[in-house]
């Protein structure tokens, strides 16, 4: 059971306190018992009671007692931690302050701030942390940074307060501290002053030593490298170099020491020194002292003897700059031996340059002859093969249910043969010359697959093939008339060697492109013959000949192609057919389409042209005598006109306006077809117009795309001829 004492004293309320509590206890009971005694009048009683009294007294003593040794054990205890914590904040060898969470100061140890010994005295617990910083920034021993105010070093140390930090401050005397500040779980703040100053003059010596170390090593470099090398400071005085400059340079070994300006290095070695044509001094020292950052900058200068220098100068950090010089004596002799070996050699290469000049003058000469002798057959050439076809046509026509009908169709077959013939030895004569350019441009595949089916559906179908030529929407990129050719020659050998079966052509988009492909069910090529069938007049069965082909359609496939830049590909399988492949690059299907042929077809009910008149300019009588045989065969009046100017004349002498224009491009006199054609609409308005021509080239189509006048090509067809006629108008 605790004794009453021990609820009456508490050991919080101190020593003092606790005795005054037991004196006021004593004296109460001590009233008590005198009032007790006077009441009763018993002597014994009293006496009792006394004693009693005195026990208690007694027990309370003891218990004061004892509690006050308890709370004298406890102040103990709390000063000797005091004691303890202060000693042991003494033993840091740091300077070591706290501050409460409200930023006052708390204590700190002996250490703190020692080195300020004029502060030192005004830092006391209950001191504000701004105050603290304060003080601080005006202590006569603390170092500013150089252009740092008071205000501006502790507004900057406040900043710092508010987040963890180990920073170092400057002293006088080349003293440091490192100041670490920290955060305390409460909200308060340690700070930790560490003497760093034996590290820092460490760091300095070490530094000293790493930096003459590496000078050693720069001059050991220096002294190594076979060029001479001279740095100047931002004063162009001279901090660095090796004796092989003294060497290079022919100046005296005393020149060479730290501090000389390099004026006087470059008075002396202008004495035996001269600067390369294309630099001169004064140059070199508007670069020596120009304000704005200077460019590397590369010359040479030759000394007496005849040593020839290359110079090398670059800026550098701090504007200082560095000087290299090389000698490069042997090279540039070199190169002169090198440029008389060469003047002689050129004499040579001129002699044979001119001997190869002529020759190729010679080839230019041939070849330009071999242009032109295409040029002309293909003009030449296809004007009576023209007319021959035109003629048969019309006697075709007029021997209708006669046994001469089956001659006259055989004949026309065979001018068609010869007509594809000479068609194909002009296109690989052009490809091979070099004559042949290109209208590179977007082609609707629709169209031009349109035209092809029209073209060989009869020809498959009366040799008993299926041709199927799938239609397509796409624009690709590439020349229609080269275009067409390219697949008219496949289609036609697809079908020429496919004795039965199907042949199949079919675009296919591939990575971007398309990709047509011709199939057939023909016999297929052997992998050993699949180079050599690009070779012209070569045929894998049987010998060239008119009625079976020349072996040329092939030769032409992959010339167009290479011409056009169309990858061109062969699959086959001997047995199993043959699949050509011609990869194109895909067009916007918005692009405006190059100029493409159409195909002509010939109404089954032409009408009544008994008064349509047609004005023909042909130079060629002949081909001008079959067109017009041809056209008054439909009823329709020709009016006949070797040249433009005849043509013009003509109509102004009889006064009367044609219904269509056929006109020929290349004509006897001074104009041109094309122009004919517009002086023609100018002077009596515009009327259906083709320009007959053999010239493919697309200059010539260009031109006519101008005039907005469309081209028969020669050799004309009388299908196309009369199929113009009777729709025109």
């Amino acid at each position: 059971m605790n004794s009453p004492s021990k609820g009456l004293l508490d050991p919080a309320d101190g020593e003092t306190r606790n005795l005054e509590k037991m004196l006021v206890i004593a004296d109460a009971l001590m009233r008590h018992v005198e009032q007790s005694s006077g009441d009763r009048g018993d002597a014994f009683e009293q006496f009792r009671r006394a004693a009693v009294l005195e026990d208690r007294v007694r027990q309370r003593t003891r218990d004061l007692e004892t509690t006050l040794r308890q709370l004298n054990d406890a102040n103990s205890a709390a000063e000797r931690a005091r004691r303890d914590l202060a000693q042991a904040f003494e033993a840091v060898d740091e300077g070591f302050a706290l501050f409460d969470p409200a930023d006052y100061l708390v204590l700190t140890n002996s250490r703190f701030c020692r080195d300020l010994a004029d502060i030192r005295p005004k830092l006391f617990p209950g001191t504000t942390f701004a105050e603290y910083v304060q003080i601080v920034s005006r202590s006569t021993m603390l170092a500013l940074p150089e252009g740092v105010t008071t205000d501006a070093w502790m507004a900057e140390r406040i900043r710092l307060h508010r987040t963890p930090q180990v920073f170092n401050v400057g002293l006088t005397g080349d003293r440091w501290l490192q100041v670490s500040e920290q955060r305390t779980p409460d909200g308060g703040t340690v700070i930790l002053q560490t003497d760093i100053t034996d590290i820092i003059r460490m760091e300095r010596s070490e530094r000293g030593k790493l930096l003459d170390d590496q000078a050693r090593m720069i001059r050991a470099t220096l002294e190594h490298i076979k060029q001479g090398v001279l740095i100047f400071d931002a004063n162009r005085r001279l901090a660095g170099w090796n004796s092989r400059a003294a060497q290079l340079l022919d100046i005296s070994a005393r020149l060479l020491h730290r501090g000389t300006p390099f004026d006087l290095l470059a008075e002396r070695i202008a004495r035996s020194l001269t600067i390369s044509e294309g630099f001169n001094a004064e140059s070199l020292h508007i670069w020596i002292a120009g304000g704005q950052p200077r460019e590397p900058l590369s010359f040479e200068i030759q000394h007496e003897s005849g040593v020839i220098l290359d110079v090398f100068a670059q800026e550098m950090p701090g504007r200082g700059f560095v000087m290299s010089f090389a000698d490069v004596t042997r090279e540039r002799l070199a190169i002169h031996a090198m440029i008389r070996a060469n003047t002689s050699l050129e004499a040579r290469v001129a002699e044979r340059t001119g001997d190869l000049a002529a020759a190729l003058a010679e080839a230019e000469r041939a070849n330009s002859a071999r242009v032109r002798f295409v040029a002309a057959a293909s003009h030449d050439l296809l004007q009576p093969l023209s007319a021959a076809k035109l003629f048969v046509a019309a006697a075709r026509d007029d021997a209708e249910a006669t046994p001469m009908c089956g001659t006259l169709e055989k004949a026309h077959n065979a001018l068609v043969s010869v007509e594809g013939i000479l068609g194909a030895l002009l296109d690989i004569s052009r490809l091979e010359s070099g004559g042949s350019a290109v209208d590179i441009g977007p082609v609707p595949l629709s169209v031009l697959l349109r035209q092809l089916t029209d073209e060989f559906a009869p020809i498959a179908a009366r040799k008993g093939l299926r041709l199927d030529i799938l239609p397509c929407g796409l624009t690709v990129s590439s020349d229609p008339t080269y275009l067409r050719r390219i697949l008219q020659n496949l289609i036609s050998n697809a079908i020429r060697y496919t004795r039965s079966g199907r042949v199949l052509v079919g675009p296919r988009r591939t990575n971007g492109q398309v990709r047509l492909e011709v199939h057939d069910t023909g016999p297929g090529i052997a992998a050993d013959q699949q180079q050599s069938i690009f070779r012209e007049f070569h045929r894998i069965q049987g010998s060239a000949s008119a009625s079976e082909g020349m072996g040329l359609g092939l030769a032409i496939v992959e010339r167009a192609c290479g011409l056009l830049d169309h990858r061109l590909t062969l699959r086959s399988e001997p047995g199993r057919g043959t699949c050509f492949a011609v990869d194109l690059a895909l067009m916007p299907q918005n692009a405006k389409p190059a100029y493409l042929e159409a195909t002509p077809t010939i109404p089954d009910e032409p009408g009544d042209n008994s008064d349509r008149i047609a004005l023909l300019v042909e130079n060629d009588g002949d081909l001008r005598r079959a067109i017009a045989l041809l056209l008054e065969r439909r009823g329709v009046s020709v009016l006949e006109a070797a040249s433009g100017e005849e043509a013009l004349s003509l109509l102004e002498e009889i006064g009367i306006v044609p219904d269509l224009y056929l006109i020929d491009q290349q004509l006897d006199g001074a104009l041109t077809g094309i122009e004919t054609a517009l002086a023609l609409h100018t002077e009596y308005g515009e009327r259906p117009t083709r320009i007959l021509t053999a010239n493919r080239t697309p200059q010539t189509r260009l031109a006519a795309d101008a005039a907005g006048i469309e081209i028969m090509y020669k050799p004309i067809a009388a299908d196309a001829l009369e199929a113009f006629v009777l729709y025109a108008g």
